[in-house]
């Protein structure tokens, strides 16, 4: 399998849209279209991840009811991006942008970028060109997982459809550090998120629309089109909710953190058997800027492994499995805390806490070659997680320690992914997830991303691995798999999050 198909795991399906002016007790609807997946341009898509450990809040729906709604359309990149134009200056001068409710700056390429390639391939905002240009300069840099984006913030009037947020704070790129920007078929990214986490703390354009009263009600909420035949992608809906993308009501989970949208999970299921993790709660956030469902390496392992997909077999699992499997049972059985059981037998040299562990990719990333003793640690960390969760479910030592070593076969592939055959999707069990004390179901055919056609096609597993670390982590990261199937509301008055059944 290529790196082309396995990259896919870092696509962002993440939503765009263009804001259309209306009455005061109108909805501000945006439309949106498909385009088939372009295998050959997947790379693109893996710009906005690793960085985002996550904050966030909970927010509650207000109903509203108008037939007077405007709908502009927009484009959705590899099936995995969704994007549309707005305006900067005056007059405007048009960016294809990115909403990512995962970032909260805007930015777009600066006419002063000079030395970075990617800069030639897009449009680039020329501040002399504008009479509503007013000068900042202050320099900032944001971090992505695979680059940067480095710049300075200037203020400009920017227009989403016909509606006009002025004097924006935004940032003009200078550089743009990866070639994922060049491949990259949007110029910027417009983020939704909160401006605890704005970088140079820039207000948010959503900010501004609100404070500028050009939408009655502080919610937004997504409906993704997951029919990939669909001729209408989707919609994004400022000032509240349509009634016609969902059914019965939406359940309410409130934020934790103000920055991300982040709330607290409950207990994770795999078909009907729970598998303890989340039982006493876990962090999560709901993030259009990722298209998959992402969480700690361990527990993704363990949900991969249930429903078949491969990664890569890592010997150094195994040996652990095989050299220490019965003493780190034994150890968890005598009441040692899990977090200190690898150091104790010598196998890491440090106390580390075993949900903050980096994935093995991570430090491979870091230090370009991992270090044996550090290949055994990160395995011994997985292995204790994955005893401890098999104890909860009262297994034999013998069965708890096959199953684990079946586990060390399902570690997922570099880039945090599984692959897994097309033809076996029927037979796969059922992934659910707590919330608000209420199980969201996710079927096989909804956890499966398919790419290509006939015997060219691929089958991606939707779980991903990303390991967040303490004190952010470890942190699951609800994608465009969830809020495809489920209709999502972000209550930015009164701080909430919601999901319905999205129709």
């Amino acid at each position: 399998m290529g790196h082309e198909y396995l990259s896919l795991a870092f696509c962002l399906w993440v939503l765009t849209c263009s804001l259309l002016p209306v009455s005061s007790n109108a909805l501000l609807r945006i439309g949106l279209k498909k385009r088939p997946l372009d295998l050959h341009s997947i790379n693109a898509a893996r710009m906005t991840r690793e960085e985002k450990s996550r904050e966030g809040i909970v927010v509650m729906p207000h109903y509203l009811h108008n037939s007077d709604e405007d709908i502009v359309t927009l484009k959705n990149y590899l099936d995995a991006q969704y994007f549309g134009e707005i305006g900067i200056g005056t007059p405007p001068q048009n960016f294809t942008v990115i909403f990512d409710t995962g970032s909260s700056n805007l930015w777009v390429p600066s006419s002063k970028c000079y030395f970075s390639i990617a800069c030639y391939f897009h449009s680039r905002y020329r501040s002399s060109l504008s009479s509503t240009y007013k000068k900042n300069g202050k320099s900032c840099e944001i971090n992505y997982g695979s680059g940067s984006v480095a710049g300075f913030f200037s203020q400009d009037n920017v227009e989403v459809g016909d509606l006009t947020v002025k004097d924006q704070v935004f940032i003009e790129a200078t550089r743009e550090g990866s070639l994922t920007f060049v491949l990259a078929k949007f110029d910027g990214i417009l983020g939704l998120g909160f401006q605890e986490i704005s970088v140079g703390d820039a207000v948010p354009v959503w900010y501004n629309m609100v404070q500028q009263g050009l939408v009655k009600e502080e919610v937004f909420s997504f409906w993704l089109n997951r029919d990939p035949d669909a001729t209408e992608g989707g919609e994004i809906v400022f000032g509240g909710v349509d009634r016609k993308h969902f059914k019965g009501n939406h359940t309410y989970a409130p934020v934790t953190e103000k920055g991300y949208w982040q709330f607290e999970m409950g207990d994770i299921l795999v078909g009907n058997q729970s598998t303890g993790v989340c039982k006493g709660g876990c962090a999560a956030i709901v993030d259009s800027g990722t298209s998959l469902l992402a969480g700690p390496t361990p527990i993704v392992t363990e949900i991969n492994h249930a429903i078949g997909a491969e990664g890569i077999v890592s010997a150094e699992c195994k040996e652990v499995v095989a050299q220490y499997g019965d003493l780190i049972w034994d150890l968890l059985i005598s009441g040692v805390r899990p977090d200190k059981i690898c150091s104790e037998i010598g196998v890491c040299l440090f106390n580390g806490a075993s949900y903050g562990i980096e994935t093995v990719v991570e430090k491979e990333n870091k230090k370009g070659v991992l270090p044996e003793d550090d290949l055994l640690c990160t395995a011994c960390e997985m292995t204790v997680i994955w005893i401890q969760n098999q104890l909860r479910q009262k297994g034999t030592k013998d069965k708890v320690l096959k199953y684990v070593n079946e586990l060390c076969e399902s570690l997922p592939s570099p880039a945090g992914e599984s692959v897994i055959g097309c033809d076996s999707i029927s037979g796969m069990p059922n992934i659910s997830f707590t919330i608000a004390n209420k199980t969201f179901n996710l079927t096989p055919e909804q956890y499966i991303l398919r790419t290509g056609e006939g015997a060219a096609s691929v089958c991606i597993s939707g779980f991903m691995a990303i390991d967040v670390p303490p004190p952010r982590g470890p942190l699951w990261i609800l994608g465009d798999v969830f809020m495809g199937v489920y209709h999502t509301v972000f209550d930015f008055g009164n701080l909430r999050l919601g999901f319905a059944e999205a129709t």
